[in-house]
């Protein structure tokens, strides 16, 4: 189980949050579905919890991972057209050349991270890493994400300097050269996008949509050079795409915090699950719940359900796990019954008035 403080969470009833008195110990109240290795503990409270682990793990583990399979070729794809830009950059004097050729290589050490994390993502469970290297996947975008801001810092920078000081460029070589870089990234973000997409792999297609775009500002800037010889549009081009790949990178950016924070995945309420579980039949309330993505495919579950009577525990359970997984598509459930807190024993003072001294 996802281990979290224990704080105020949404409370969907009425019933005291601090005083619940849980069920019995019951063999038949725990359900544990088999699954990848998974050790999950439910947070301590002096007795003995019943817990529900719904998993489909025989497809979680055996995703063919197309996308993420051929990333190894488009490393080497992009790796070696980068050297040839980077070149004809140089000899040509383009900016958005050069620029491109940096941000191919750039890409190429995010494709490689990218193709890392997918084999490290496939890895089963085991005791140390009960969930398996899943967030493997949202540090590599994260790395990827970061050398994107700064390849756009270095290349606006760059930019600005072309700008105030131009000079000469080889129009032809820029529009030929593009054009290659064009066709090659349009081949790559093809394998890139066949099969499924994940947080890895959106940042591999991220950062080959940004080549594309750069290919594209420099073939314009090759053609509007050889046409008019105006050279400001190398680095006003270079400047457009910048600001292109900030706002797709800023979106990743902020998808992957999100996840590694354990947000609430976007698409889910928290509130309405909530909402939503209470409304089972049999439970009176319920708190302390938790959602979060295990990674970009998987999101997972923890609550604790007060019950009305805790013999009617495996058909609120089996009610819970057809809703979250039909629902909201959450196959990764631990959930805690517990008993409404009982009504206290108390004693008042009797009635004064019947009291008498006799001496």
């Amino acid at each position: 189980m996802h281990n979290t403080p224990h704080h105020n969470a949404p409370h969907h009833d009425a019933a005291p949050p601090d005083a619940h008195r849980h069920a019995p110990h019951d063999p038949a109240a725990h359900h544990h579905d088999d699954h990848d290795g998974h050790a999950h503990t439910a947070p301590g409270h002096g007795s003995a919890h019943a817990h529900h682990h719904g998993h489909a793990h025989g497809h979680a583990h055996a995703h063919s991972h197309a996308a993420s399979r051929w990333l190894p070729l488009a490393l080497l794809l992009t790796l070696g057209f980068a050297g040839v830009e980077a070149a004809a950059g140089w000899w040509s004097g383009s900016l958005a050349l050069m620029g491109d050729a940096g941000h191919m290589l750039t890409d190429a050490m995010a494709l490689g991270l990218a193709a890392l994390a997918a084999r490290f993502a496939l890895r089963p469970a085991s005791p140390r890493h009960s969930y398996g290297l899943r967030r493997v996947e949202a540090l590599a975008a994260l790395a990827n994400s970061l050398f994107m801001l700064a390849v756009v810092a270095l290349l606006s920078w760059q930019a600005v300097l072309r700008l105030m000081a131009p000079r000469e460029i080889a129009g032809e070589a820029v529009t030929l050269v593009a054009l290659c870089g064009l066709v090659l990234n349009l081949v790559v973000a093809w394998l890139l996008t066949r099969g499924e997409s994940d947080l890895n792999t959106r940042a591999a297609v991220l950062h080959v949509m940004g080549d594309l775009l750069g290919s594209v500002a420099a073939l314009a800037a090759g053609v509007v050079i050889q046409l008019t010889g105006w050279t400001p549009i190398d680095p006003l081009l270079t400047m457009l795409i910048c600001g292109l790949i900030l706002a797709s990178t800023l979106a990743l950016l902020r998808s992957v915090v999100h996840t590694l924070l354990e947000g609430v995945p976007d698409g889910l309420s928290l509130a309405e699950v909530g909402h939503a579980m209470a409304a089972v039949d049999g439970v009176r309330s319920v708190h302390d719940l938790h959602i979060w993505s295990l990674d970009s495919r998987r999101t997972a579950l923890s609550a604790h359900l007060v019950l009305t009577d805790p013999r009617r525990w495996p058909a609120i359970l089996e009610a819970q796990r057809s809703l979250l997984a039909t629902r909201f598509a959450i196959d990764h459930v631990t959930l805690q019954p517990e008993l409404p807190a009982a009504a206290p024993l108390v004693f008042t003072p009797r009635d004064s008035g019947s009291r008498h001294d006799h001496r």
